[in-house]
C-alpha cells in the first residue's frame, strides 16, 4: 500500500488490511506493508491525527515510514496506491525494475462506493482522516473478498 510520504494514507491502509487480515485468521496467506514513493518521512512514524483515527476504530500499528524498494515490485503480488500520481510514479519505477511481479493500482479501484481517489488529508482535520480510514476499509474488504 503505498502513498507519497507514508504517514497517512497507506499506513492506514496496511492496519486497516491488517485487522481485517487477522479478523478472518488469514495471517499466514498474507504479507502487508506500506511504504512512500518519496524519501521525505523515511523512519517517521505515522502522523498523530492518522494513529488517532486508527486508534478510535481499535486499531494500534507501530509502523514507520519507509521509501518503496526494487525488491518490492519483485516480491509483492499487488502496490495498491491512493492517487493518480502514486499510481504514475509506482509504473515509473517499475518500468526500471527487472522481473517485476506486482499489479500496481489504484486501492480505489475496490470501493463498492466508487469513490476511485483516496485524497491526502495532510492539510485537512480529523473529518478527513476519518473519511480516508472509511475508504480504506470499503476498500480493503473488497480486496480481501476477491483474491482470499
Amino acid at each position: 500500500l503505498v502513498s507519497v510520504g507514508n504517514i497517512c494514507r497507506s499506513p492506514i491502509a496496511e492496519a486497516v488490511f491488517r485487522k481485517l487480515v487477522a479478523d478472518e485468521k488469514l495471517e499466514h496467506k498474507w504479507r502487508t506493508d506500506s511504504a512512500a514513493v518519496s524519501d521525505w518521512n523515511v523512519g517517521r512514524s505515522p502522523d498523530s491525527r492518522a494513529l488517532s483515527c486508527l486508534r478510535n476504530h481499535g486499531i494500534e500499528t507501530a509502523h514507520k515510514a519507509r521509501q518503496i524498494t526494487k525488491e518490492d515490485f519483485q516480491t509483492f503480488d499487488h502496490i495498491l496506491c491512493m492517487d493518480e500520481s502514486n499510481l504514475r510514479d509506482l509504473n515509473r519505477k517499475s518500468n526500471q525494475v527487472k522481473d517485476c511481479k506486482a499489479k500496481i493500482e489504484l486501492l480505489g479501484t475496490y470501493d463498492p462506493q466508487k469513490q476511485l481517489i483516496i485524497e491526502d488529508p495532510y492539510y485537512g482535520n480529523e473529518k478527513d482522516f476519518e473519511t480516508v480510514y472509511e475508504q480504506c476499509l470499503r476498500c480493503c474488504k473488497a480486496f480481501l473478498e476477491k483474491y482470499h
